[in-house]
């Protein structure tokens, strides 16, 4: 197991971790979370022996190979497969040795080919390939160089290259950044299946939900536990912060009246021995503070001025964009579709499939190639993208971008404004170029926002934000009076900002009718289908060359199918048990939900309630993530059956 034994972590002169301990078990997944800067980052360099504590001890068991994303990649030259093969360094030491022995030498050559075998080598490419494919890369893309790939997709490789690793302990840093939507459920199932520990730093509520099974928080100088996802985590710290408080407010009146008795009666002498014993009792007494909700962060999106309806129309519309050769290379095409005044559209599909290309088209970033697009009169856009923060000035300040779109506006009005994405006080008059990347993002859409769109295009906004900007982000965008079409891998975000979806695949765009649960559905069934095309493109139309007969071929397709049918009836009626239960479990989570977010539920009256209270919300959750992964298996278990035809 890890231990840490009256830890101390300083950066520069800011104490990060204070005479702290906590234990992490094997097996364990535990999410790590706290506030930007809280020291989440510096804990994982102090668990990979980078740098060293400033105090206290941390104890990793010797024999524990540890894995983690690497930030910077220096082999770029290298094939996408061969970079992920690379992370299994003791295969490669393997293979090296080999290659280097010579044939005269054949008792070596045993030990190597046995120890080859051990370590799986003969099914590395298969297990690299499933991880490129896993992550989204396509067969074509498994031979490119390492430097043909942007930044994102290189940090995919890196990803990939961590998971190659035999481990005992994975460590991983926002590894939901640079993923899509599908990406991060396959990474969900691959976590679910590692046999090692796991602990994780995310920012993504509903990814540290499926993969975490107890929270580490950062707290005041402290790692506080916490058992169960970040749900459990958020009921279980608001009931702690409350008893911590109710805690204080009492030892704040027990001092009160100790101080006032010895201030009252230590000179007389009838009193001086009851006064002394008091003195002694005041400084017995446990120091306790008042464990405060740190500060949040309170987004607000300007009220547009105008509401066109509809505000974009796109009449069969292809797009695309320029290659360096100067060949126009067309994405979507005969693209039909209606953005209405008031609308809130999620934008869904698979890494390459084009979203980032319609968001620049309805910005006008990207030409229509062909067909209309055509907008109302009042459209007024705010567009957000990843590359905006690169548009930054580094050397001005938040106060100065701001003063530049709003030259007549007074500088407590902006102070104000900015205060609302977390610049208070110095930090508007601050360099930006030190600022994190979620400290430029929240700057990059204040500026857009402040022009009072009644359009958002908003491509990944979430990305670099930690959780209390991020529900700021969702809060302020579900008040928002505009509209908004969405395109990020945060499925709390969409879940709480979006009413209806758009999905981009095969070329084009079209409405889809359903939730993210029916998506993550098409996501399989669309897979599963695509290797059976595969698969039937490989095979002859006859053993011998002949003619097939078509109608003999029809009827044991026909066959085949009914038997598929017949096997996949139980799994599909487990699976409908379960969503049964799912949503009873559900429902009784927002009751449950209604009555803990109610003040007066921790009045000292309903005490027993709210224990019962709190322990079946618990223990719903809980087989609720249990109900879920069984779903995950089942569909898992369709889509080998599917695999098999």
């Amino acid at each position: 197991m890890i231990r840490a034994t009256g830890l101390t972590l300083r950066r520069g002169a800011k104490v990060l971790l204070d005479d702290t301990d906590f234990v992490v078990n094997p097996g364990e997944r535990l999410g790590i979370v706290g506030k930007n800067g809280a020291g989440k980052s510096t804990l994982f360099a102090l668990l990979q022996g980078t740098l060293d504590a400033d105090a206290g001890t941390l104890s990793i068991p010797s024999h524990w190979r540890i894995a983690s994303v690497e930030q910077e990649i220096s082999n770029n030259a290298v094939a996408a497969r061969e970079f992920v093969i690379d992370g299994d360094t003791h295969l490669r030491a393997l293979q090296a040795e080999r290659l280097a022995t010579p044939d005269t030498n054949g008792q070596r050559i045993a030990e190597l080919e046995a120890a080859l075998v051990e370590a799986d080598a003969w099914s590395a490419a298969s297990r690299a390939e499933q991880l490129l494919a896993g992550l989204g890369f396509t067969p074509e893309q498994w031979s490119s160089p390492v430097s043909d790939f942007s930044g994102g997709w290189q940090m995919r490789l890196a990803l990939a290259r961590a998971l190659m690793a035999p481990s005992e302990l994975l460590l991983l840093d926002e590894p939901s950044n640079h993923l899509d939507l599908d990406a991060m459920l396959w990474l969900e199932r691959w976590l679910g299946a590692y046999q090692g520990t796991v602990l994780l730093i995310s920012h993504d509520t509903e990814f540290l939900d499926a993969v975490a099974k107890s929270i580490l928080h950062f707290d005041h100088t402290k790692l506080v536990r916490y058992r169960g996802g970040y749900e459990d985590f958020l009921t279980q710290r608001a009931e702690r912060l409350r008893q911590t408080q109710l805690a204080w407010d009492r030892q704040t009146r027990e001092t009160a009246r100790l101080q006032s008795f010895i201030d009252r009666f230590k000179a007389k002498a009838t009193k001086a021995k009851q006064a002394q014993s008091r003195v002694k009792a005041l400084a017995r007494m446990e120091a306790l503070a008042p464990l405060h909700a740190e500060a949040g962060i309170d987004i607000q999106l300007p009220t547009p001025d105008s509401m066109p309806d509809p505000l974009l129309i796109l009449d069969k519309i292809s797009t695309g964009y320029r290659l360096p050769t100067g060949e126009v290379k067309t994405v979507l095409r005969d693209v039909q579709l209606m953005v209405r005044g008031g609308s809130r559209i999620g934008v869904l599909g698979v890494n390459g499939a084009g979203k980032s290309t319609l968001i620049k088209t309805l910005a006008e970033e990207l030409p229509v190639l062909a067909g209309e697009r055509r907008a109302s009169k009042g459209l007024e856009i705010g567009y957000f993208a990843q590359h905006q923060l690169d548009m930054l000035d580094l050397d001005g300040t938040p106060m100065q971008h701001l003063q530049r779109i709003a030259p007549q506006a007074r500088e407590q009005e902006l102070r104000n404004y900015l205060g609302g994405f977390g610049f208070g006080g110095d930090t508007v008059h601050s360099r930006i170029a030190p600022m994190s990347g979620g400290e430029k993002a929240r700057l990059a859409l204040s500026l857009i926002v402040w022009q009072k769109p009644n359009l958002l295009l908003l491509d990944e906004p979430s990305n670099h934000l930690d959780v209390d900007t991020r529900e700021a982000l969702a809060t302020a965008l579900a008040e928002f009076a505009g509209s908004v079409l969405l395109v990020s891998h945060d499925r709390h975000l969409l879940r709480t900002t979006v009413d209806n979806f758009w999905i981009v695949a095969d070329g084009t765009v079209q409405e889809f009718d359903g939730d993210l649960e029916d998506y993550r559905n098409w996501l399989v069934t669309r897979a599963a289908t695509a290797r059976t095309q595969i698969r039937s493109q490989a095979e002859p139309d006859g053993a011998d060359g002949g003619t097939v007969d078509r109608k003999a071929q029809r009827r044991l397709e026909a066959e085949e199918r009914q038997r598929q049918a017949t096997r996949r009836k139980p799994i599909e009626a487990k699976i409908k048990k379960i969503e049964t239960e799912l949503e009873i479990i559900r429902l009784r989570l927002q009751t449950l939900n209604t009555l803990i977010a109610d003040q007066n539920f921790y009045a000292q009256e309903r005490r027993d309630e709210r224990i019962k209270v709190l322990g079946e919300h618990g223990e719903l959750s809980k087989k609720s993530g249990e109900l879920e992964d069984q779903w995950l298996m089942l569909h898992e278990e369709l889509e080998e059956q599917e695999a098999q035809v």
